[in-house]
């Protein structure tokens, strides 16, 4: 897709991307955050199936996609990643937006809103909230373990259908290769490898949370009722169960539930009925 590169530096001093899609007023951008593996090209499909006059901004979190590598690992966490949102708000000058988070992206939203409420204009929670079931969450730290690369697009692609079958089985040959070419890249060498940081597995955890933590995500939920939600799910979410999301929306009260049929954790957003309910929210949110 068309766009613009945005090259900013964190205020930790590293090197971060992110790129604007499209046009529209300032204040009504709209912040396209990623989940655990992925980067900025993961909303390339929805954009383009949406195809409205807004301006989205899609951001490769630090150690994926063009942003830079982070020599300590430990920077790798959902706090860190949030702050780096708001550092390039603040770079452009963006004083109230729309975000639309998937997975760990959601998380990031969710820190976000108790950040600076007053900056957010809605939120998109795709496939995630403040409980995850632990069983999708260890598949998901299986499938993103580092791997030594791929010889050519076409086997890359063929190992990723392999893997991501079960929650995407209605994609063809040719989704699948442009699935591959969102989420890796080629070397001087012509291999192919996931387009991440390994190490980005370090602060991610496949343990079963605590009391404690449990009760925290829910208060961190809890701060989220100003703003006016949408809640995505995948119809075979192994994320985000149907029961947690029917919650979320009746202790938010101002959120809408919409569950795309035939597909897992996440939805890509390109579906039919979730452009249909995004492009709602989104034109609700627009002012």
């Amino acid at each position: 897709m068309k766009g613009d590169d945005i090259f900013y530096t964190s205020s930790d001093g590293l090197d971060l991307h992110a790129r604007s899609y499209g046009s529209g007023d300032e204040g009504t951008a709209v912040v396209c955050l990623h989940g655990l593996t992925r980067n900025h090209k993961d909303f390339e499909p929805m954009m383009e199936a949406l195809d409205m006059p807004a301006r989205f901004i899609s951001i490769d979190i630090r150690g994926r996609g063009q942003s830079a590598h982070d020599p300590d690992p430990t920077n790798y966490n959902p706090g860190r990643y949030a702050a780096d949102v708001l550092h390039l708000l603040d770079e452009l000058k963006l004083e109230r937006v729309r975000l639309i988070g998937t997975s760990m992206g959601g998380i990031i939203s969710m820190i976000l809103m108790a950040m600076v409420p007053e900056r957010i204009a809605g939120i998109v929670l795709n496939d995630v909230g403040p409980r995850v079931e632990q069983a999708g969450l260890q598949r998901i730290m299986r499938s993103a373990a580092p791997v030594t690369g791929f010889e050519s697009w076409s086997v890359a692609a063929e190992v990723i259908a392999q893997a991501q079958a079960v929650p995407y089985p209605h994609l063809n040959s040719k989704d699948w290769m442009a699935f591959a070419r969102r989420t890796c890249r080629q070397l001087d060498n012509g291999q192919v490898i996931a387009d991440f940081d390994p190490a980005i597995i370090t602060g991610a955890s496949d343990t079963k949370p605590g009391l404690m933590a449990r009760m925290g995500m829910w208060r961190l939920f809890a701060k989220m009722k100003p703003a006016p939600l949408l809640v995505i799910r995948g119809e075979h979410s192994d994320i985000l169960s149907e029961k947690t999301a029917k919650i979320m929306v009746k202790r938010h009260k101002r959120a809408s539930l919409a569950t795309i049929p035939g597909v897992g954790h996440a939805p890509l957003l390109n579906e039919p009925y979730a452009v249909e309910v995004i492009r709602t929210f989104l034109n609700e949110t627009a002012a």
